[in-house]
């Protein structure tokens, strides 16, 4: 599930420079995928602001057969393999829209659907990364149970955050995000073949 995204940098980078006050700057790419590199927002050390941090879309943990991209927001902060970066090193990943596949009936190839926001607003995607010295950061999105107008393409759905509430989500201490681990109804979504 949400293993493509759609970033158009123009009007994507001067809406969320707009909405969260900061430069962003990310290129366009119409079907980004994992292990290609990602622009996420966070917070600095000293938790003053906010900043880019361009990061691989994906993590290989040692015992990983293949790359994970995906974490599921119920169960982020208590997995060992997320439970750290949740706790310390949260971030959103603003973009235009993510695809889903769906098999439609006689058809022989899957429909691909790109799920946007309804008034070409930006879509902050809940992500946790792993920073590493040696190499780029990388990072997982989260998932979470679909909206009603979501769950009849997929069982699971990106954890979208509001754009009032990216400094909470990245600021605050780990065991108040409850109520954000949870997609708002109220961003509304348009979902095009």
């Amino acid at each position: 599930m949400c293993g493509r995204l759609n970033v158009v940098s123009d009007p994507l980078c001067q809406l969320v420079t707009e909405q969260l006050g900061f430069k962003f700057d990310t290129p366009t790419n119409h079907d980004l995928r994992p292990t290609q590199m990602v622009a996420a927002i966070t917070t600095p050390i000293n938790h003053n602001g906010l900043q880019q941090l361009n990061t691989q879309w994906g993590i290989q943990p040692q015992w990983a057969k293949r790359i994970i991209i995906n974490a599921q927001a119920e169960s982020v902060a208590t997995k060992p393999t997320f439970k750290r970066s949740f706790k310390e090193f949260r971030c959103v990943v603003p973009c235009s829209g993510w695809y889903e596949w769906q098999q439609e009936e006689g058809q022989p190839r899957k429909t691909k659907y790109l799920f946007a926001e309804a008034h070409n607003q930006p879509l902050y995607m809940a992500g946790i990364y792993f920073p590493h010295l040696e190499h780029q950061a990388q990072l997982v999105t989260l998932t979470t149970a679909p909206t009603e107008q979501c769950a009849q393409y997929h069982h699971r759905m990106p954890l979208l955050i509001r754009p009032s509430e990216v400094e909470f989500w990245l600021n605050s201490e780990a065991d108040a995000l409850a109520p954000l681990l949870q997609t708002p109804a109220d961003i509304e979504l348009v979902i095009s073949a």
